[in-house]
């Protein structure tokens, strides 16, 4: 199915139907940036950010949300 196909088939959703998808979008989005986030910190690609983090907290630059 190409991409033309599906927005073509959203295009003809109900409005219940719409929103359903929406929430399933954002879900599934959300899911797939978990397991992104999840490999970058398993690869060490974010160490130097948790680092910066780490010694910016130690040195008090930092404050309670």
């Amino acid at each position: 199915m190409s991409i033309l196909e599906i927005e073509a088939a959203i295009t003809e959703l109900s409005p219940d139907q719409m929103k359903e998808l929406m929430t399933w979008m954002e879900e599934h989005y959300s899911a797939l940036w978990d397991q992104q986030i999840a490999h970058d910190l398993e690869a060490g690609r974010l160490d130097a950010l948790l680092s910066e983090v780490e010694n910016e907290y130690e040195a008090g630059l930092s404050r309670p949300l």
